[in-house]
């Protein structure tokens, strides 16, 4: 542990360094977007380059850790939009649709998925193992009783993927000009929507 910098109230574990890099991360897009860099985010905790790189290695790491710290938030936004949709099909697809506007205009988890920042490595995450955990985090908040409709676990396992392809998708070539969401919602109706009653 660095035992200078930090405004004068030095991190007593990594743990606590790490949590205080991610607050300080948030305070700087707040203020700058996009534009928002290690050297930043350094100068913001009054510490090093090199202090904050010793816990992340680039600014996209950086930002996806904020993302990831993030998404709980989001999560219980989706919750809340999805609560009372029983149709399997209206709600993945109500779920693609909210989850397309939370990356619009979240500051943290949108961030790194913007036309500014998106690069292939970024775009390929949308598959990992932690995009799979998000996936299926919001298919297990969605009010379907899965199984009564005759869904199966390697069924759900597939949606996750539907789910996460779409939007990688969408967010790598979302078209022109813009779709409203009442757009989106016909078009991945017909899309997304009709390979999920397709399963059943």
């Amino acid at each position: 542990m660095r035992t200078h910098g930090w405004g004068g109230r030095v991190p007593n574990t990594d743990e606590e360094a790490r949590a205080r890099i991610l607050a300080a991360t948030r305070t700087t897009i707040d203020r700058r977007g996009a534009a928002t860099s290690i050297a930043d985010v350094a100068r913001e905790l009054e510490v090093t380059r090199q202090t904050v790189y010793r816990y992340f290695h680039s600014t996209d790491e950086l930002l996806a850790a904020t993302a990831v710290d993030a998404v709980g938030g989001l999560l219980d936004r989706m919750t809340q939009r999805l609560a009372g949709i029983e149709e399997p099909d209206v709600a993945v697809v109500e779920g693609l649709v909210g989850v397309l506007e939370e990356l619009g205009r979240d500051d943290y988890v949108g961030l790194l998925l913007r036309s500014d920042r998106v690069s292939i490595p970024v775009v390929g995450e949308f598959t990992s193992s932690m995009a799979r955990d998000f996936a299926r985090s919001i298919i297990g908040r969605m009010d379907v009783a899965w199984r009564a409709r005759g869904y199966t676990d390697d069924d759900l396992e597939v949606i996750v993927e539907i789910i996460l392809r779409t939007l990688q998708s969408m967010v790598l070539d979302p078209g022109e000009p813009p779709r409203s969401s009442d757009e989106w919602r016909s078009f991945l109706g017909s899309w997304t929507g009709a390979a999920i009653r397709e399963l059943r």
